[in-house]
């Protein structure tokens, strides 16, 4: 399916770590200094005249907040983790608004940034809901996940340091329902904060109701949708490594500058990017030019001007 690109029309999506920083205490004032550092990028693509849609990653934070629920469920009623996920998507939605309408202050640039809760559509037939694999939450003895699993109907897994944790299914995203307001938005000349989390998960009824589901989509897989869906022409992935990397890892890592789909898909196939780290930011740039879109960038969040330099990131293009 080819889109009508609207040239300089992009999705940003920003990495849920370039918020919280591996190794850092999770505080609310650690969570504005990264931002600080993290947007400045996406300032610099608004003075180049572009149109953008931000999305952003959720991961430490919807983990936060299922310790908080799992804490007070004697005192509150259990949260359902749709409504976890607006939740948070509405809090870091506000910090990130925020922080931009400052930093456009500061610059003499119109603070018109707007934060829209994003529903994303999945199937409610989808192969993961057969087989959830996304942890989520906090982490669990043995001893611990055993009476949780019974009483509350839980999946669980092993993670590879031997702990468990709650695993949901993370289907693939299929529309966004708020595509209209997003695109109106961006016609009036709004920054547009939206898909945080990659969305709040939803299915519809047979009579075309809404009703949220218990899964997670993943961030970049969903800001590709949201892409396609709004005509944007780029795709920027934002994440805290400056380059793809092959035998990422061992002493033949080699970084990669550029790639055609074609090869992605190749290297894909020869086991390059593995899931839970490169692989779904991949895909995503795979199926954004696959759908019309022309081309992806995956860099460091503060590499941002840069990669669009050609001094480093990494580009996907179709050809």
């Amino acid at each position: 399916m080819q889109t009508r690109l609207v040239p300089r029309r992009a999705i940003v999506a920003l990495g849920g770590n370039a918020i919280t920083r591996r190794g850092e205490s999770d505080t609310v004032e650690n969570d504005y200094a990264n931002l600080e550092r993290s947007l400045e990028g996406v300032v610099s693509l608004l003075e180049l005249g572009y149109q953008i849609v931000l999305t952003h990653g959720n991961g430490p934070q919807i983990g936060n907040q299922m310790i908080r629920v799992e804490l007070s469920r004697h005192e509150v009623p259990v949260l359902p983790l749709d409504i976890m996920g607006a939740d948070i998507q509405g809090g870091l939605g506000y910090m990130i608004e925020r922080v931009l309408r400052s930093k456009l202050r500061r610059r003499g640039l119109a603070a018109r940034v707007c934060c829209m809760l994003t529903m994303v559509t999945v199937d409610p037939n989808d192969p993961a809901f057969q087989k959830p694999t996304k942890f989520v939450g906090p982490t669990y003895t043995a001893a611990q996940i055993g009476p949780l699993q019974q009483e509350r109907g839980w999946n669980v897994a092993k993670t590879a340091e031997g702990d468990w944790r709650r695993v949901v299914p993370s289907p693939d995203p299929i529309t966004i329902v708020e595509r209209h307001g997003i695109v109106t938005l961006l016609q009036a000349g709004f920054l547009v904060i939206s898909g945080g989390g990659g969305g709040i998960p939803v299915t519809r009824t047979p009579n075309g109701d809404v009703v949220g589901v218990e899964a997670v989509i993943d961030k970049d897989l969903s800001s590709a949708v949201i892409g396609l869906a709004v005509d944007a022409s780029e795709l920027f992935i934002l994440t805290t490594v400056e380059q793809v990397v092959l035998h990422y890892g061992t002493p033949q890592a080699q970084p990669l500058a550029r790639a055609t789909v074609a090869q992605a898909r190749e290297l894909q196939q020869q086991g390059h990017f593995p899931p839970g780290s490169m692989g779904p930011k991949i895909e995503a740039a795979c199926r954004f030019i696959e759908g019309g879109g022309s081309r992806v960038l995956i860099t460091h969040d503060q590499h941002l001007a840069r990669a669009l330099q050609g001094e480093t990131g990494t580009w996907i293009t179709a050809e």
